[in-house]
């Protein structure tokens, strides 16, 4: 059966139908206020974005959502959760001060900030989920507590996933660092005939277990498997074994979403933002140039078929040609593919499907 996904683009010449009109009435029509009511703690779970980059969602779309959630009489709070890796959110308080810098103040939003998973990421409960993976995930306790969610995504390409929408905004996103590592459960590893011995993953690794001699060391036993010397090498000498371990990396992200989307029943929706398509997460310390041209906005209470329908309209563009596309810039042409031909990022929507989170097959309707 298919899942209603529904779709606005970015046209306008009306101030009816600017993007803050589009985006409250997407809000509207994908039936999101019939599930959130009065005096509901509503979660807006949403990234802030690495300091540095800049293609995290606009704090001024953020407070259409918010107020729309003040209109049915409960009080949304916005939120995410600590990275593994090191960094500008690495604990809630520079985690704070990151939303801060970014415009996510409540002058700005209308809500205030909560990091989910406390100060150390230490604030954490267990949803029993019975999958391939993992009978129990562990979730945010600040996530998982609220009465209500709306899951505002920023939908790009991804150094491990392929790309980046609501699965991996509910399942990296939702988890703690301990849920965080228990996702990645893999190891990097080092090519010595491209590694230049520059140390850029050695002072970028959270765990110190890489060391330096005229190439890069890494030791196993330390090595939480976090990916964020993939992003920095200028020479992909790092990487992970992609043909035994990415099914198992992407299998174990649906099943960390399917645990958070279970924990909140049918109380939960989903906007992906089409804009800004950029190669990398948001969790980069930069923002490349877009790789296609800006979509419009997504929504839907079906994380899989909004993920697939954005997925699929990212497709249908023509890449740009001075973007980190290599390849595939054709109309039609997988551009994941064209940014990672090793990583087939549809392993996440595929498993999703599988363990019952939603359906791939979606009717989209345009607003």
């Amino acid at each position: 059966m298919s899942s209603k996904v529904y779709f606005v683009n970015l046209r306008t010449r009306t101030d009816k139908g600017n993007k803050i009109s589009k985006i409250r009435n997407l809000f509207e029509q994908a039936g999101f206020s019939e599930f959130i009511e009065k005096d509901d703690l509503t979660a807006i779970k949403l990234h802030f974005g690495e300091r540095g980059s800049d293609g995290f969602i606009s704090p001024l779309f953020v407070r259409q959502v918010a107020d729309k959630i003040k209109e049915k009489g409960a009080k949304p709070f916005l939120t995410d959760t600590n990275t593994l890796y090191g960094g500008s959110r690495h604990n809630s308080v520079d985690h704070l001060l990151t939303a801060l810098e970014h415009g996510f103040d409540f002058t700005v939003t209308g809500a205030p900030v909560i990091i989910a998973d406390g100060l150390r990421s230490d604030n954490i409960t267990e949803v029993e989920i019975d999958k391939k993976h993992f009978k129990k995930v562990k979730l945010a306790k600040d996530i998982v507590n609220a009465d209500s969610v709306i899951v505002l995504s920023h939908f790009k390409g991804h150094e491990m996933g392929g790309f980046g929408g609501a699965i991996k905004n509910l399942a990296m996103g939702g988890a703690p660092a301990v849920g965080k590592k228990e996702q990645h459960g893999t190891k990097i590893i080092v090519d010595e005939d491209k590694c230049i011995g520059c140390g850029e993953c050695s002072e970028v690794c959270p765990e110190q277990a890489i060391t330096m001699s005229e190439k890069a060391n890494i030791n196993l036993d330390k090595c939480i498997g976090c990916g964020e010397c993939l992003t920095v090498c200028p020479v992909k000498a790092n990487g992970i074994d992609w043909q035994t371990d990415l099914e198992a990396f992407l299998e174990r992200m649906a099943e960390y979403a399917y645990g958070f989307a279970k924990s909140h029943e049918k109380r939960i929706g989903y906007i992906n933002f089409l804009i800004n398509i950029t190669p990398d997460c948001d969790c980069a310390s930069w923002s490349d140039a877009p790789i296609v041209p800006d979509i419009g906005f997504l929504a839907s209470t079906d994380p899989v078929a909004l993920d697939q329908a954005s997925y699929d309209l990212v497709n249908k563009q023509h890449g740009f040609a001075d973007s980190h596309l290599s390849c595939n810039h054709e109309s039609g042409a997988d551009k994941f593919k064209g940014l990672r031909s090793y990583i087939d990022g549809t392993i996440q929507m595929r498993h999703a499907e599988e363990i019952g989170m939603g359906s791939r097959d979606y009717e989209l309707i345009i607003l």
